[in-house]
């Protein structure tokens, strides 16, 4: 049976609220006779659980949850304010972009700064030098001081050298969401690589869809505490049904500012999202339907007009378009102000999408509204089985859809 190489014991980390300042003798003295009581939030509180070598762990929860707090504990960056922390084996983390990356060195001089200070000697790096390169992707720039690398160039840097020092123990955080998908892909590669090695991986994701493909057990986080902790399946499934219950309904309704529109002749100005029973939700599961209905205002100046809708992901990709004229022949009277359109079933990956409305007259685009309303997928069916690494195509996808006038 495998060996315990995380373990944590009534774990605790309190943090301080407010910025440190220097304080003048007036106000030292009055806070000494008046015993103010400084404000402080505990992070994580009375945390107990254990990683087996080898063992592949995400850990999932809200913003704040804890869950950077606890890869810190873990790298070292931070120490408990209460409790033991006992890690056995050799650590390297990827938890802040440019973390462990001088920005006055050049991409060479970084990975040979890094390495040694996780314990290579000279000839192991030369060994892994060429490859910690190629799969960053910066053999361009790999004399150019890191102060001029773009973000998504630096991570990709921490990345492959944290990856490729054969650590006993990965840690990994959400940083991975900045890089393109053929970045991630590689990512998700490598992470496995190491985990079949034998070593551990402890990964932190709102990709509710990379947890259940990378990870084989998972850990939900709420205000410090473990909620749940058992299979990534599971363990999922139970903060998705979570979040659905507490969501906030405000955000099944936009009304548009009319100060955002350029054209006011005619124009979107309200938009509402429903799911296929009738009912305002913008949490949806794999393969649901998701309704639109969209009001306008004002006057198109031709008979007709065409509606068109966009769908992004997290990363600002283009993931489907939809065009109730050049994809339906479906022209609207100008008398119709309210319209209905039908998308899906939804057949996306767990994560947040953004939809972009646009209306044309004629050959005109009148009016765009780039960020009309959002909606998260969740209980996305796993694409990854037996440890396979999806292969993930570039383009637009075409959802089945339908346009019609709302009465």
């Amino acid at each position: 049976m495998p060996e315990s190489v995380i373990k944590l014991e009534k774990v605790g980390k309190q943090y301080r609220i407010g910025k440190e300042r220097y304080h003048s003798l007036r106000e030292d003295l009055t806070h000494i006779f008046r015993k103010k009581k400084k404000e402080t939030i505990w992070a994580l509180k009375n945390l107990s659980f254990e990683v087996k070598q080898g063992e592949v762990l995400g850990i999932i929860g809200v913003n704040g949850a804890g869950k950077t707090t606890i890869l810190k504990l873990l790298a070292g960056i931070t120490l408990p304010t209460e409790g033991k922390i006992n890690i056995k084996g050799r650590v390297a983390s990827l938890i802040e972009i440019g973390a462990g990356i001088h920005p006055e060195l050049s991409g060479r001089e970084n990975i040979s700064l890094y390495a040694s200070i996780m314990g290579l000697k000279k000839r192991e790096i030369d060994k892994k030098f060429n490859e910690i390169v190629d799969f960053a992707g910066i053999e361009k720039f790999l004399d150019t001081p890191v102060k001029y690398y773009s973000s998504g160039m630096r991570m990709r840097l921490g990345f492959s050298v944290a990856a490729h020092i054969q650590p006993d123990i990965l840690l990994i955080d959400e940083v991975l969401a900045v890089g393109d998908i053929a970045f991630q892909k590689k990512c998700l590669g490598k992470m496995d690589g190491v985990a079949k090695s034998g070593r551990t991986v402890l990964f932190v994701s709102h990709n509710m869809g990379a947890i259940r493909s990378l990870c084989v057990n998972a850990i939900w986080l709420n205000n410090g505490k473990i909620v749940k902790r058992g299979s990534a399946n599971e363990v999922v499934s139970n903060y998705r049904e979570n979040q659905i219950k507490h969501f906030d309904k405000s955000s099944y309704i936009v009304e548009r500012n009319p100060k955002e529109v350029n054209n006011k002749n005619f124009y979107f100005n309200r938009v509402e999202i429903l799911n296929e029973r009738g009912e305002h939700a913008n949490i949806f599961r794999y393969n649901e339907k998701l309704v639109l209905i969209v009001n306008f205002e004002g006057v198109p100046i031709e008979s007709k007009y065409s509606a068109e809708f966009y769908i992004y992901n997290e990363l600002e990709q283009l993931v489907t378009i939809g065009a109730s004229g050049p994809y339906h022949g479906k022209y609207f009277d100008k008398k119709a102000r309210k319209i209905k359109i039908e998308i899906g079933p939804l057949i996306l990956t767990s994560g947040k999408y953004r939809i972009k409305l646009s209306v044309m007259v004629g050959s005109f685009r009148v009016d765009t509204w780039e960020a009309a309303i959002d909606f998260t997928i969740t209980e996305c069916q796993p694409f990854i089985t037996n440890w396979e690494i999806p292969t993930f195509r570039e383009g637009v996808c075409i959802l089945n859809q339908s346009f019609s006038e709302a009465g």
